[in-house]
């Protein structure tokens, strides 16, 4: 019986963020400019959806004192795939993804719709160009959600690049970090999966338990350089690294 409970409860949640999904690509074609504030509302409940179908047990846990600051920028590490609609399900912000994203069926047009800023990596000119158009955001007080590694490097922690540190200087925008680790590391964990696999596979995964740490708000104003400014929060994420991952 209780199975059966389960199963009928997963086609619910799996009809909600079909009919969801279709709805929000339809409104898709409506102009930002009419209808962004609106859209971005809906975007981080259709993520929460989507979060539910998969039956991620999504658990942010709070380690900063009072709240966080009215604009910032949420960097984290990017170990899965799951990234892309888990961060937006907690908060409020225009995503940083490269530009192979925005071709994902009908997850690409929605987020684009969504307000997400697209890189193209390989691209050098390109690259310039998002740095300004993310400068653009942020001085609009626009938060945003970056990954400092460069994109999906798996489970441990890589470089960080300086870019999105450079710009918090410039800014003077505070970084709110958030250390990610899933229970499944390795059912969660993305090497190259085309996106239909990697949804099934987190569909089957034998834990899905995932932990967003969200840890102090950083004040760039605490750094004279780019350089120190990085090294110092990659430092923290090796520490949290040691501590939430086995």
């Amino acid at each position: 019986m209780i199975m059966l409970a389960r199963a009928l409860w997963r086609c619910i949640a799996w009809l909600d963020l079909i009919l969801f999904t279709l709805l929000m690509y339809a409104l898709s074609f409506i102009p930002r400019s009419r209808f962004g504030r609106i859209y971005d509302r809906l975007f981080q409940t259709w993520s929460r959806t989507f979060v539910r179908a998969l039956g991620v047990d999504l658990r942010l846990h709070q380690h900063y004192a009072g709240s966080l600051p009215a604009h910032y920028i949420v960097i984290a590490n990017h170990p899965s795939a799951f990234e892309d609609i888990g961060i937006p399900a907690l908060f409020p912000a225009y995503s940083v993804a490269k530009i192979e994203v925005r071709d994902w069926y009908f997850a690409g047009r929605i987020s684009a719709a969504a307000g997400t800023l697209y890189v193209k990596r390989e691209d050098k000119q390109a690259r310039a160009e998002a740095k300004e158009t993310i400068r653009t955001a942020l001085l609009a007080k626009r938060n945003i959600a970056i990954y400092p590694e460069g994109g999906c490097k798996g489970r441990r922690i890589q470089p960080f690049l300086y870019g999105i540190f450079q710009l918090s200087l410039e800014t003077r925008t505070p970084i709110v970090p958030v250390f990610i680790h899933y229970e499944a590391q390795e059912a969660f964990e993305w090497q190259g999966q085309t996106l239909p696999r990697k949804i099934a596979e987190l569909l089957f995964a034998p834990n899905k338990t995932a932990h967003y740490h969200v840890y102090e708000p950083i004040d760039p104003g605490a750094f004279s350089s780019r350089e120190d400014y990085t090294e110092a929060v990659h430092a923290l994420y090796l520490a949290w690294q040691e501590k939430h991952l086995l």
